[in-house]
Parts: C-alpha cells; sequence; structure tokens
C-alpha cells in the first residue's frame, strides 16, 4: 500500500478532490480508501518516507447479483491477479465520465491478470435498475455491475465518503488500497500497472 500511495494518491490528491464532488454515504470504516487500510492515524502526509511494516491483510465479504442476475461475491476477486472496484452513482457526473474509459481498460486486459467490478451506490436491488443499464450500455463500461443491498453496504459502501470510490484487491481477497475521486484512462493504467508489477 506504501508503493500506490507514493505512485498515485498522494500526487493526485488535490487534482482528484476537484474531480469528484458527488457526495456519498458515510459510516463505520472497514476501509479506509485514501490511507493505509489499518493506519489509524490516517495516511502519512509528512513527506518523509518510511520503511515498508508488515500489515494485517484486510478482506471482505458480501454478496450481490449483476445486472444479469448472476450472483457474485468475493469469490471473484479469485478469478483476477488484481479486481478494481468501482463504486458509482447514477447522478454523479464524474463517475460517468470515467466509465468510458474504465470500460476500455477492462477489454484491454485479460480477466485472469485484471478485472473491474462496478457497484451502483444509489440504485438497490429490486429498483430502477433500467436506468443502470441504459447508463452502462451509454457508457461502454461492459464489465459486471453490481446494485446495492445490505451486504454491500456493509462491506463496501459504509466506506465511502464520495463517489466516485475505487477499491483494488489483489487475487486471494487481500484489500490492496483505495483511492477517492475519478481519474483520466492512463492515469489508472499507470497505477494498476504498477499494482500488477508486485503480485
Amino acid at each position: 500500500m506504501n508503493k500506490l500511495r507514493k505512485i498515485f494518491l498522494t500526487p493526485l490528491v488535490l487534482s482528484l478532490a476537484l474531480l469528484y464532488g458527488c457526495a456519498g454515504n458515510s459510516g463505520e470504516l472497514p476501509v479506509e480508501p485514501t490511507s493505509k487500510p489499518d493506519a489509524a492515524s490516517g495516511p502519512d502526509t509528512s513527506g518523509a518516507s518510511s520503511s515498508e511494516e508488515e500489515h494485517t491483510p484486510i478482506y471482505i465479504t458480501f454478496e450481490g447479483t449483476d445486472l444479469e442476475g448472476n450472483t457474485v461475491s468475493q469469490d471473484a476477486f479469485s478469478q483476477s491477479k488484481l479486481t478494481m472496484v468501482n463504486v458509482w452513482a447514477t447522478y454523479c457526473n464524474p463517475c460517468l465520465s470515467e466509465m468510458p474509459g474504465l470500460g476500455e481498460l477492462a477489454s484491454e486486459y485479460e480477466p485472469a491478470e485484471f478485472q473491474i467490478i462496478g457497484i451502483v451506490s444509489d440504485v438497490w436491488e429490486g429498483e430502477d435498475q433500467a436506468l443502470v443499464e441504459n447508463l452502462v450500455q451509454e457508457t461502454g463500461a461492459a464489465y459486471p455491475h453490481l446494485l446495492a443491498n445490505d451486504s454491500i453496504n456493509q462491506a463496501l459502501l459504509s466506506s465511502v465518503s464520495g463517489v466516485p470510490t475505487t477499491f483494488f484487491f489483489d487475487g486471494g481477497g487481500a484489500y490492496l488500497g483505495g483511492v477517492v475521486g475519478a481519474a483520466e484512462k492512463s492515469t489508472w493504467e499507470e497505477l494498476i500497472h504498477e499494482l500488477l508489477e508486485e503480485q
């Protein structure tokens, strides 16, 4: 996670803060999207480099249904070396603006290397799925999208203070870190490349 923060989070904090502006939920944080998952004091802002420390990995459990009616759980993380979970909302322009690039990224990688799962934070299972399907089609974000439910809310959405928020997990399901805010495809590409090199 130190490398993730050094490569991406620290240099882009201001630009990401400007890009995202959609209000989200806040609650108890099982994972903290902009710092080490188990760091009690938050991200290191001192500018000094610290040595790699051993941290207990964080794992989540959830179960949801994608737009085709398939059940998706944390077991999906084992299907790829790296999984990006992108939490978005139907009202969020920065979310929708970055989704075409995410759709391209999803198609450019072998699924065994990298995959994306979208989570729609403002539409719950049983609600307006047609709206979500239309937005996914319009943006070309052809990867699985899950509607919110209690399980997903407890595992992920309670950690979200703004959308988009993106979480990364390795093939064993361990949380690697997260980013609050939208980014260009090239920025995501650089981060994905670095994270895959670490796996």
